[in-house]
């Protein structure tokens, strides 16, 4: 249980004592909190006392009285601002004023309770300034970790695209050079390095482009009665000419018709996705299966091949950005390693859920069940 630091400022031994008694057992917590939230008190009697243990033991919430020998609550909390501490502030006052209670608002205090107050009255509060203090902080976490989770991105981002167009000015200088002589056939192989290098660009920035419209709600979802089976067939018919190279052999199972409530582009995606991967990782003589069927009020999809598998140790870290099976088998296949982090996406627009089965060298098993509403 995570225990937060609560000083009490108050002048009267009394009061010190009766917030410790209310507050050393009792816990807040509320449905979005992980574990429920207790508090560990200490005291100071003067606002020059507090301010020392501001900086020797800094407290999470201060319970500052106004009226103090000497320094004054407002002064107290007027310190806090100036020097920036991290510390919510809770007025407790028997001088207990409008005007009061405006000017320590404006100067940064989160809540006012006027003496006498109850037990309840002041767990109340207590209440309020936790939760207060609980949705700052993830705030805080979540725009800290947001901005080194971008930095990942982009790095990873511009390596994906670098390499590709370092290889391509290498053979760019080597056809202006004529490193291979003067017969162009010398070349084709140089060629088609250098084309499929560019089909891989387009393709990481095409899934880039998907990406940034799902994660930024930009994307104009359609919702309508959608035919999952033509758009799995359109999907295989799309995969054809790889699975003919290939030697793979794809096949649909399921009802001639499967009506569901979505947007017909997202299970393109999604379908393209898994069908397309089935094909790629796969060998020779190889299948690819996409089942569509419906179990209760859930639609279910799989998407199984028999083809290099996924290793047990890169399972965790599938459905991320850039994530790609990296092995002398998977060397040669182009992809932008975001196919499987924007079909993730997806499934979860539906509350849905999608996993994997897989053994290295025997195939891989992908798993859609999606909630049936209505």
């Amino acid at each position: 249980m995570e225990m937060l630091k609560v000083l009490v400022v108050d002048d009267e031994p009394g009061i010190r004592s009766g917030i410790d008694r209310i507050l050393s057992k009792y816990t807040v917590g509320y449905p979005f909190m992980d574990e429920d939230i207790g508090y560990t008190v200490y005291e100071a009697s003067t606002g020059e006392e507090a301010i020392r243990i501001f900086h020797e033991n800094p407290p999470d919430i201060v319970l500052l009285d106004n009226k103090l020998p000497g320094m004054g609550g407002v002064e107290v909390l007027e310190y806090i601002k100036r020097n920036q501490l991290n510390i919510e502030v809770m007025m407790i006052t028997s001088f207990a004023s409008l005007e009061l209670a405006v000017k320590a608002t404006h100067i940064g205090a989160y809540d006012f309770v006027p003496k006498p107050f109850t037990p309840q009255e002041l767990r109340s509060s207590m209440d309020n300034i936790t939760k207060h203090l609980f949705l700052k902080r993830m705030t805080q976490k979540m725009n800290t970790e947001g901005k080194q989770i971008r930095f990942q991105f982009l790095t990873v981002l511009s390596h994906e695209l670098k390499n590709p167009l370092n290889a391509i000015e290498g053979y760019l200088r080597m056809l202006k050079e004529r490193q291979a002589g003067d017969q162009l056939e010398a070349y084709d192989e140089i060629l088609d390095r250098s084309l499929n290098r560019v089909k891989g660009m387009r393709s990481l920035i095409m899934d880039l482009l998907d990406l940034t419209k799902i994660e930024s709600g930009k994307k104009n979802r359609e919702i309508q009665p959608v035919d999952l089976m033509r758009i799995a067939r359109i999907s295989a018919e799309t995969m054809g000419p790889m699975s003919i190279q290939m030697e793979v052999n794809i096949s649909i199972d399921g009802p001639e018709q499967l009506i569901f409530n979505g947007d017909p582009e997202e299970f393109e995606i999604i379908l393209n996705n898994l069908i397309s991967n089935a094909v790629k990782y796969n060998k020779p003589g190889g299948f690819a299966v996409c089942r569509l069927m419906t179990e209760g009020k859930q639609l279910i999809i799989e998407v199984e091949d028999n083809g290099l598998g996924i290793p047990e140790d890169e399972m965790p870290v599938l459905f991320r950005e850039f994530a790609r099976i990296k092995r002398k088998e998977t060397r040669n296949i182009m992809g932008s390693g975001l196919g499987l982090s924007i079909v993730k996406r997806l499934v979860d627009f539906y509350d849905g859920t999608i996993s994997v089965e897989s053994q290295q060298g025997k195939g891989s098993l992908f798993r859609v069940v999606l909630p049936i509403i209505g």
